[in-house]
């Protein structure tokens, strides 16, 4: 078991988590209000993953969401404090081998409007269909 490869994003409102696993199965993502739980079964040979994440805030885990597709499982955190920009996902300022910033979808978002939840509830409604072509871009 090892900690599936990650990448995160900052937004006014949410924290955007990407799990890379291809052909996960069995995924399990578990919100706590300064946790984070992740597992799965991913690859052709069913490696089992496992991440454990202490939040660098709190995130109201009743309205965090979670989108698997065939490349990666994609998480919306909703932040507990929207407008409070996160410097680093964890609690901890350790550096895991794991874990990277997804430099992609980084904007400075201070200065303008959030559209991102809209993106995501438009591709969460669709959850049970997971081709990579429908998913729309979060910028």
């Amino acid at each position: 078991m090892q900690p599936a490869s990650a990448k995160w994003y900052d937004r006014r409102d949410y924290v955007f988590i990407e799990f890379c696993v291809e052909d996960s199965k069995d995924v399990n993502v578990n919100f706590e209000k300064s946790k984070l739980t992740f597992s799965c079964l991913g690859g052709s040979d069913n490696f089992k993953h496992l991440n454990e994440i202490d939040l660098f805030h709190c995130i109201d885990p009743n309205d965090s969401k979670h989108k698997r597709t065939d490349r990666s499982i994609l998480c919306c955190l909703r932040k507990g404090e929207s407008g409070q920009s996160w410097p680093r996902l964890t609690k901890e300022r350790a550096k895991l081998n794991w874990l990277s910033v997804d430099f992609n979808n980084w904007k400075d978002w201070e200065d303008d409007s959030d559209e991102d939840m809209s993106n995501f509830d438009r591709f969460s409604e669709d959850s049970q269909d997971s081709d990579d072509e429908k998913m729309p871009d979060l910028e």
